[in-house]
């Protein structure tokens, strides 16, 4: 598969990802844990169904120490006893603000109150943030068909 177009050596393409990147510093340099950041980056992209970030994510998330355990059980974590209740609080925000053409009241105030209890008002922002840019990229690999597998942790600096 190849993708539709070299979106990544592309001019333009490159100048809307420097902001993108700009965004991705600040949420990495946020109080919010890399773990947690990880495991959502993770379930949204499997929920979108975006091979590319899926790869990267869990190639780094692996290279930054996470097992393979938890990593194959992401997409089942509900039913997993692996992870935090702070986890499970971010898994949930992640899944809910991932799929809000799924219900019409979008992320429940159940949702949000559970993350609440585990984060502060600064990671509350970094986790939505999150949400928001990791669905940014899913959507881009996806309309461009990014061929997944061949990501190289480190690969974008």
């Amino acid at each position: 598969m190849d993708p539709r177009i070299h979106y990544y050596g592309n001019g333009l393409a490159a100048k809307a990802m420097k902001g993108f990147a700009s965004v991705s510093k600040v949420l990495a340099d946020s109080t919010l844990p890399h773990t947690i950041q990880s495991l959502v980056e993770i379930r949204a992209s499997q929920i979108n169904g975006c091979g590319f970030c899926t790869d990267m994510h869990t190639k780094e998330a692996a290279n930054a120490g996470e097992t393979s355990i938890r990593l194959n059980l992401v997409a089942a974590w509900r039913e997993a006893t692996l992870f935090t209740e702070a986890e499970r609080a971010a898994l949930e925000l992640a899944e809910q603000g991932t799929r809000v053409a799924d219900a019409a009241g979008g992320v429940t105030d159940e949702a949000w109150a559970n993350a609440a209890k585990h984060f502060d008002e600064d990671q509350l922002a970094a986790l939505i943030t999150l949400i928001a840019i990791i669905n940014c990229y899913n959507r881009i690999n996806i309309i461009n068909q990014q061929p997944a597998g061949d990501y190289k942790v480190g690969q974008f600096g």
